[in-house]
């Protein structure tokens, strides 16, 4: 397995005592939520601030169900606009007031998706999309991100059958994608790719080796 690298109180800690804001991104069916789950387990963060995106916030569920229903037909721009939105309001009510605490957020998806999934398989202008991005959603900014690399087929056979709109865009579009979070990875330094094809406990390994780098 190889990667890429580049007590809970409600007032205020001191200066420099922050919680990590650590993001699992990649692919449908790559693993994410498994990854999430056994690095929020290691690294102690409590179940309300292991995240998913969109979601999380009572706006942000509602944007969720919105956004994945096969009843709209949504444009990758005003999907990029309606994620940057249910970010903004994740970012705000949950997780810059953890991470003023000194807890730590595990997030499911996060800009990487948005670059991948419109700007790069939805052909919009890559460099409008990052920086509505790094404007509007991207404060606080991730100490980490993690982009589970997998091959797409492999990918398809784990998740199953589409059980959404985005999913059953088919598997060439999971191919732009996947060559999107690649792109991704390459521009942004918080960002590494780790080999996600192999049995969860090899991944989560790596996975986990990244966290403690960033001091989580």
């Amino acid at each position: 397995m190889s990667s890429s690298s580049k007590g809970t109180g409600e007032s205020p800690v001191p200066q420099g005592e922050r919680g990590r804001f650590i993001v699992v991104d990649g692919v449908d069916g790559c693993g994410k939520t498994t990854q999430a789950e056994l690095l929020a387990r290691a690294l102690g963060v409590r179940d309300g601030l292991h995240l998913r995106e969109p979601g999380s916030t009572t706006l942000g569920e509602k944007l969720r169900e919105l956004l994945l229903s096969r009843s709209f037909e949504i444009g990758p721009a005003v999907e990029t606009l309606l994620f940057a939105a249910a970010r903004r309001q994740m970012l705000d009510q949950v997780v810059e007031p953890a991470l003023a605490r000194g807890e730590s957020v595990v997030c499911e998806r996060f800009n990487p998706s948005t670059f991948a999934y419109q700007a790069v398989a939805g052909q919009l202008d890559e460099e409008q999309v990052v920086k509505l991005l790094s404007t509007w959603s991207n404060t606080p900014r991730p100490d980490l991100v993690v982009v589970l690399d997998i091959d797409v087929e492999l990918a398809a056979r784990r998740r199953g059958v589409a059980s959404d709109r985005i999913e059953a865009k088919g598997v060439e579009f999971q191919r732009s994608v996947a060559q999107g979070f690649r792109r991704y990875v390459e521009r942004f330094t918080e960002a590494v790719l780790i080999d996600g094809s192999g049995d969860a406990d090899e991944v989560h390994q790596a996975v986990l080796g990244e966290a403690r780098r960033v001091g989580a």
